[in-house]
């Protein structure tokens, strides 16, 4: 199926297709949109409201005890491990030359880049002087000796490079055939540069954690936290390629050809596989870790059912599914895997953030969002598949890109 190619010769022309492009396309008043629309515009109000009363109560319930709340934990710590599916996957293709997953790798780098900018952008938030942001990367007191000097240059590096990495589509859907031949020949140096930042920001933003060494419950902390992260994000990533991918099947299958289609089941049982493998390394160094702590008398406590929880329901179970699912090539059991897995990646991050950071205060002096967190938090969730959507519908994402690109 061919995309539609414009043609741009004036910056009149431009402007022209841009607003054509501009114009919803298809239902309007769908159950989606009359759920997210109001949510998102909810939101931005919210949004402007803490920006101007701070971080106080109402508008969280962030204290000295918990600087951190959901939309560290949750759009944050999880939106970016949730990405992970977008190094993972260039590194399969680009690197190992497995042309199988090529049908999605746009769909998942551009999933990747939208992550990283409006979770991401939840740091914006989170920062009390938010106005102070752009200081690491401006040069006004650079703060070299903070994770978080690492931490935000890779952020802004890594947006800028899955932007390279996407931007044949954004030249496709322009018409910009010269602009396309140099993007394209920019895609495996900026895949390589990739893979290399998300390496150290994924485990990066672990190290983060490892300065609350003394507040974070003994069953949680240990000084392979960020290899943890690192890990986890293999298989967060790719369940949520499998997650994004299945929904993405069935709300865009007609701008999918009848190839894609059949290849979709292999691909399915090939990111199964690697989440498969890339988890049961994740448990074996948990057990490790476990076993070289000497947290036995931990267990028996409520921590450490919910420890336990956290590892076998949603890392060792998800992992024996993604196994049995491979084998009998039972998408549903890998789906089923997927989800089970992303709920075990967000309880993983909240519990650093919040559940287990500081587990010895009393439940009444404990964190929990208030309504204006959750709400902003879903208006950037619903923000992001507005924008994705609308990409998808316009640019060669999931379709084909035009003859003349796939001549090159």
């Amino acid at each position: 199926m061919n995309g539609k190619t414009a043609t741009i010769e004036s910056f009149k022309d431009f402007v022209t297709f841009i607003r054509a492009e501009l114009k919803p396309k298809g239902r309007i008043f769908t159950i989606f949109n009359v759920i997210s629309a109001p949510i998102i515009l909810l939101g931005a109000i919210l949004i402007v409201y803490r920006l101007a009363k701070g971080l106080g109560y109402p508008v969280t319930n962030l204290s000295q005890d918990f600087p951190w709340g959901i939309w560290i934990g949750f759009d944050v710590m999880t939106g970016v491990a949730f990405a992970g599916g977008a190094y993972v996957l260039t590194f399969v293709v680009y690197v190992l030359g497995a042309k199988k997953y090529h049908p999605i790798i746009r769909a998942t780098v551009l999933n990747g880049f939208l992550a990283y900018v409006f979770y991401t952008g939840a740091i914006f938030l989170d920062c009390g002087r938010w106005w102070n942001i752009v200081n690491p990367i401006i040069g006004n007191k650079f703060g070299v000796n903070s994770v978080l000097f690492l931490v935000a240059w890779h952020f802004l590096l890594y947006m800028l490079t899955a932007l390279v990495e996407f931007s044949p589509a954004i030249a496709e859907w322009l018409g910009w055939k010269k602009i396309r031949k140099i993007l394209g020949s920019l895609t495996l140096g900026a895949v390589i540069f990739g893979i290399t930042l998300s390496t150290l920001h994924q485990s990066g933003l672990g190290a983060l954690v490892m300065m609350a060494k003394w507040k974070i419950h003994p069953l949680w902390y240990t000084e392979f936290i960020p290899v943890l992260f690192f890990i986890s994000s293999i298989f967060a990533g790719l369940s949520m390629v499998i997650f994004e991918g299945t929904i993405s099947h069935k709300v865009f299958s007609q701008q999918i050809d009848e190839e894609h289609h059949r290849s979709y089941d292999d691909i399915l049982v090939g990111l199964g596989k690697i989440c498969a493998v890339a988890m049961f390394g994740y448990f074996f160094l948990k057990v490790l870790v476990f076993i070289h702590g000497r947290h036995w008398s931990l267990i028996n406590t409520p921590m450490g059912y919910w420890y336990l929880l956290e590892l076998i329901g949603f890392v060792l179970i998800p992992c024996f599914i993604f196994v049995q699912g491979v084998k009998d090539r039972n998408l549903l059991s890998i789906r089923v895997a997927a989800i089970l897995t992303m709920a075990g990646i967000i309880i993983n991050r909240l519990n650093y953030v919040f559940i287990a950071y500081k587990w010895y205060v009393p439940m009444s002096e404990r964190y929990f969002p208030t309504w204006i967190e959750i709400v902003i938090t879903l208006a950037i969730v619903f923000a992001e598949i507005w924008v994705f959507r609308w990409i998808v519908n316009r640019m060669p994402v999931l379709k084909e890109s035009p003859e003349w690109a796939r001549e090159e």
